[in-house]
């Protein structure tokens, strides 16, 4: 079921097109990365999805209905620009931030020392902002974003300012928040978090949505035709014309094979072009990284 259906949508400012009639599903219960180079328009869909502007033409579906600004509440958004009050005390703030979501004093404060000591920041609690380091702050404005517990999560490049055993930390959470059934807007230059984070994505280049699909169907698409097997033994003349590949070689007393996927043909239907009695010892595909997949559908749509 669609959380975000977003249908036809468009937006201008003066002469530039931030997006060109993009229609796209985040489905509930999933992490959705939304991708694109600097200025594709991905931001200027964030800020429609959170009612900070309007769209020019289409329509946001939100949980089955049309986008209205109740549904903000519902709502939880991490911009890529940070907002924190530099002269501000850490738990003052984050008070603060989550009474504007409409939590009592009483149950902000409850739930801040439960993910303040979580995250392992509890002795920063009666510090200034600007004491932190980006990392820091980053971690109290991750939590000021999901204290209210929202139904759609939006995280804008959330690694941003993290050392490696901060972002796992981070990750591990967004994957805990999804699996408690929250939906999440994914949106990063790091198309290894990609990989490790996002169930399905979409690609928008130059205003429009260039490439959709799960992860694991987007990067079974772009593999190569190739597969290489290598079988324990050598073959004979007339099993290799049998087989027919496209190269072959023997390499300590074992044949490695070389063969190309028909149109269509799965990995399992090649596989069964062997006769049975040949014993498959090793099966490799070339499968590109969703890194290799982002700049080759961008330079193709440049």
């Amino acid at each position: 079921m669609a959380f975000i259906d977003v249908q036809h949508v468009s937006k201008h400012y003066a002469a530039h097109t931030a997006l060109d009639d993009v229609s796209l599903s985040v489905q509930a219960g999933r992490v959705f990365g939304l991708l694109g180079p600097n200025g594709a328009g991905k931001t200027s869909l964030i800020r429609i999805i959170n009612r900070i502007t309007a769209p020019d033409s289409g329509t946001i579906l939100f949980d089955g209905h049309p986008l209205k600004a109740d549904d903000v509440a519902r709502i939880g958004y991490l911009p890529e620009e940070r907002g924190l009050y530099r002269k501000m005390k850490v738990g003052d703030q984050a008070i603060y931030l989550s009474r504007l979501k409409g939590l009592s004093k009483a149950e902000a404060k409850k739930r801040l020392e439960q993910w303040f000591e979580k995250f392992d920041i509890m002795p920063w609690w009666n510090k200034k902002v600007e004491e932190l380091s980006k990392g820091m702050q980053q971690k109290v404005q991750f939590i000021c974003t999901v204290l209210h517990e929202p139904d759609l999560l939006i995280f804008d490049e959330p690694f941003s300012g993290f050392d490696p055993v901060n972002a796992e930390l981070l990750k591990s959470e967004i994957l805990q928040l999804r699996d408690q059934g929250r939906t999440i807007i994914f949106s990063t230059h790091n198309m290894q978090s990609v990989e490790e984070v996002c169930d399905d994505i979409a690609l928008i280049n130059r205003s429009r949505l260039v490439l959709s699909g799960t992860v694991e169907e987007i990067r079974a698409r772009y593999a190569s035709p190739y597969v290489e097997l290598r079988v324990d033994r050598a073959l004979s003349q007339e099993e290799l014309e049998y087989i027919d590949p496209i190269s072959s070689r023997l390499h300590q007393g074992q044949m490695v094979l070389k063969l190309m996927r028909r149109e269509g043909e799965s990995n399992r239907a090649l596989i069964n072009r062997l006769p049975e009695y040949i014993n498959i010892l090793e099966f490799h595909q070339e499968i590109p990284s969703m890194h290799e997949i982002f700049l080759n559908t961008v330079q193709n749509h440049d």
